[in-house]
C-alpha cells in the first residue's frame, strides 16, 4: 500500500491533477473501503441479521481504509517533485529519500509515540498499567477481563463492546470472554507506520531510478536496520522481551519484524523482476490485479463449496492444508479469467 501511494500519486501530480482533487479521491477511496468492510465483510453476518446496536465497526478494510487516507494525505501535503538531478551522480550514502521527508518522518514518529505513551502508561481500571497479556486464563488467571491491555479497553470505551470482534483468536487457548477486535483503534497507528515504510521503498525506487546498486543497498540497510529494533525490542526471544511480536495487538515489534522481511524480499525480487526480467510475477500478478473483489469474493464465499467442505478430521492440520491450498489455487484461477476478460473492480 505504502509504496503503490507514493508511486501512484507522483505519477498522477505530474499529470497536472490538482492536489485538492486528489484529496477528494483519496477520501472517496477510504469512505469505500470502511463502507465495504462494514456492510458486506461483516463476521457478524454468521449470527444471524444485523442491526446497529451489535455491528462489527473495525476490520480489515475499515483499517486499511483508514491507514490509507492518513498516509495518502500526509503525503499529499508535503509532496515534493522527484529531484530531477541525475540518479547516477547520487552517492550511495544519499539520504535524500529520508531528508527530503522530514515533515512526514517528525509526524509519524509523533504517532508511534502517542501509541507507546497510550499502551503503557493509560491506566486500564482493574488491570496493571502496560498490560500486553491475552487476559482469561494467561497470567494464571489473574486479569481475565483485561485482554489487550490499553489497545482493548480503548475500543471497548470508544465503540463499546457489541461493535467489536466477538470471537478473538485469544478466546481459543484462554478462554476470554470479553470483546477484544485485532483491527482496532490504536493498533491502527502502527498499521500507519507500516504503510509508511512502504512509501519509503517506493521513494527508493524513484530517487535511484536506474541505479540498482543504490536500491538495492538501501533495502538491505532498511532490512537489517528494522530487523535490529524487533530483536532488541523483543530480546530475540518469541514471547519475550520489552515488547513481544504480537500480532492481535499490532505491537511495533510485528510491525518492524514484518516490514525487514518486505525489505528482505524487495532485496530479492526488484533485481529478479524488474531488472533482469526473470519473472514477471505470475500467477500472483492476476489477484493483483483485482485485490478488492477477489479478498472481498473470499470473505463472503469462504465458508461455500468448493472453497470449503466438510473435513473428516477437523483438527488434522493436513485437511486443512489441502482445503486452503484449494481454495487459493480457484481465486487464483478466478483472477486470471476476470483478467483475460479484463473485468477489474476498482475503487
Amino acid at each position: 500500500m505504502g509504496s503503490s501511494i507514493f508511486l501512484s500519486m507522483t505519477s498522477v501530480l505530474q499529470r497536472g491533477c490538482s492536489k485538492f482533487r486528489l484529496l477528494g479521491k483519496i477520501a472517496w477511496r477510504s469512505f469505500l473501503l470502511i463502507c465495504i468492510g462494514i456492510v458486506i465483510v461483516n463476521p457478524n453476518y454468521c449470527l444471524g441479521p444485523l442491526s446497529w446496536e451489535k455491528v462489527r465497526i473495525p476490520g480489515v478494510l475499515q483499517r486499511l481504509g483508514g491507514t490509507y487516507f492518513v498516509v495518502a494525505v500526509l503525503e499529499l501535503l508535503f509532496a515534493k517533485p522527484v529531484p530531477e538531478m541525475c540518479t547516477s551522480e547520487r552517492s550511495c550514502f544519499s539520504l535524500l529519500d529520508i531528508t527530503s521527508s522530514w515533515p512526514q518522518w517528525l509526524f509519524v514518529l509523533m504517532l508511534e509515540g502517542v501509541w507507546l505513551a497510550l499502551t503503557f502508561f493509560l491506566p486500564v481500571p482493574g488491570c496493571p498499567t502496560g498490560y500486553l497479556g491475552p487476559g482469561g486464563l494467561g497470567d494464571w488467571g489473574k486479569y481475565p477481563n483485561c485482554t489487550g491491555g490499553a489497545a482493548g479497553y480503548i475500543d471497548r470505551l470508544l465503540l463499546g463492546g457489541h461493535h467489536l470482534y466477538q470471537h478473538p483468536s485469544s478466546a481459543v487457548l484462554y478462554h476470554t470472554e470479553v470483546a477484544y477486535d485485532p483491527e482496532g483503534i490504536l493498533g491502527t497507528i502502527n498499521s500507519i507506520v507500516m504503510a509508511f515504510l512502504g512509501v519509503q521503498a517506493g521513494k527508493i525506487l524513484l530517487y535511484y531510478k536506474d541505479q540498482t546498486k543504490g536500491i538495492l543497498i538501501r533495502f538491505a540497510a532498511w532490512g537489517c536496520f528494522l530487523g535490529f529494533i524487533s530483536v532488541a525490542l523483543t530480546k530475540a526471544s518469541e514471547n519475550e522481551g520489552f515488547i513481544p511480536v504480537n500480532k492481535n495487538l499490532w505491537s511495533i515489534s510485528y510491525v518492524t519484524t514484518l516490514s525487514s522481511f518486505a525489505f528482505f524480499i524487495l532485496l530479492v525480487l526488484y533485481p529478479v523482476v524488474d531488472v533482469k526480467g526473470l519473472w514477471t510475477g505470475t500467477p500472483f500478478f492476476y489477484p493483483g490485479m483485482n485485490s478488492i473483489l477477489v479478498y472481498v469474493g473470499h470473505e463472503v464465499f469462504a465458508n461455500y463449496f468448493p472453497f470449503r467442505w466438510r473435513l473428516g478430521d477437523s483438527e488434522a492440520h493436513k485437511e486443512h492444508l489441502v482445503q486452503n491450498t484449494v481454495a487459493t489455487a480457484l481465486w487464483v484461477l478466478i483472477a486470471y479469467v476476470l483478467y483475460k476478460k479484463k473485468v477489474f473492480w476498482k475503487i
